[in-house]
């Protein structure tokens, strides 16, 4: 090895989902939501003046801030926006986590969690969910360095309650407990009232699922007003000018169409809830989804067979190699005649395995 080559930062890094490039594909494996953004979003983006992208953006995003602060009843300086929820949660990490205990987040969870802690030299332990993949309020009440929850939880699609969070959060009001609550709109309780409560309490969203604008990386962080000028502190350390004109523009329209995004929910849970029907009449098990995916193991074929079986015919779902899942698939909700698609390809598997 080069002596150079013992300062270089090494980690294990996350692995995104498959982006397949075919026209005839059927995508279900990163969570997207099958339908367009609303038209205001498509107004903005066809007025917009490129002229002006010779500009560096507004560095505080002041547009996109004061209509989110507005739209969740907030006050000025309670919202942080960034390059999706991930750029919002890799600055929360380096923000809020400075301690030499370790924060705590489930051993199944959103698996950028571990990097973030690898690159940023904190220390973390994983709290195992329980035998029904389970979050456990009461194994995290235990000295730490902060907390971190996926709620609802990814991949295995189960919220927990707004009192279970309290408890998570009350016994933990000496560290930042971060609720990541990516898949809220599509049914989970929100922890936003207990920002009111707690100020140690950072809820962080995403416009990429519910809101069919994960092209545009948008996300933000809710809290109390010191917690975001911190993180606000730590972004203009690093890098000013982080949402582009574009996405300042886009975000700010998309909260002006409520009727269509209300709509578009509507359609993903419908779908989701027959799906689960249709997955158990072939066999599956599937839990209980309070996201735009669900997660699922069939009772007899192996999920790698499946997911490789399925992948030959261009349907791309989700497969996780780790020992408590590797039996599993995590399948996002597309539209109906995707869905459709999907369980005639899987009857055609299950029947050639028979």
């Amino acid at each position: 090895m080069n002596l150079w080559e013992q300062n270089i930062r090494k980690v294990v890094p996350y692995v995104p989902g498959e982006q397949p490039q075919q026209e005839d594909r059927i995508k279900l494996n990163t969570n997207e939501n099958p339908y367009p953004p609303s038209p205001s979003v498509y107004q903005a983006h066809q007025s917009a003046d490129v002229g002006s992208f010779a500009l560096y953006p507004d560095p505080s995003a002041g547009e996109l801030v004061k209509k989110l602060e507005g739209y969740y009843g907030l006050e000025d300086g309670q919202v942080f926006v960034g390059v999706g929820s991930d750029d919002v949660l890799s600055l929360a990490f380096l923000t809020f986590f400075n301690s030499e205990k370790p924060i705590l987040f489930p051993d199944v969870t959103y698996s950028f969690y571990p990097v973030w802690a690898d690159v940023y030299r904190i220390p973390y332990e994983c709290v195992p969910l329980d035998d029904s993949f389970h979050i456990c309020p009461e194994d995290y009440a235990r000295p730490n360095g902060g907390v971190v929850i996926a709620n609802p939880n990814a991949p295995t699609s189960m919220g927990l309650k707004r009192k279970e969070v309290e408890e998570i959060i009350r016994s933990n009001q000496d560290v930042i407990v971060i609720i990541d609550e990516a898949y809220i709109d599509f049914g989970g309780e929100t922890a936003l009232p207990l920002l009111k409560e707690y100020e140690n309490l950072l809820v962080v969203r995403t416009y990429s699922k519910s809101r069919s604008l994960a092209g545009m990386r948008i996300g933000f962080a809710m809290g109390n007003k010191r917690l975001i000028q911190a993180m606000n502190d730590v972004k203009e350390s690093i890098n000013s000018y982080t949402m582009s004109q574009e996405a300042i523009r886009v975000g700010v329209a998309a909260i002006d169409d409520e009727e269509v995004f209300q709509q578009n929910l509507k359609k993903v849970i419908r779908t989701r809830e027959r799906s689960k029907e249709e997955l158990e009449k072939r066999g599956f098990i599937v839990f209980d989804s309070q996201t735009n995916f669900l997660f699922a193991r069939h009772s007899q074929i192996p999920a790698e067979k499946l997911f490789d079986a399925l992948r030959e015919r261009r349907i791309y779902v989700r497969h996780f190699g780790s020992e408590r899942i590797h039996n599993y698939l995590r399948i996002t909700i597309g539209t109906d005649e995707q869905m459709d698609i999907l369980f005639r390809a899987l009857d055609e598997e299950i029947k050639n395995f028979y």
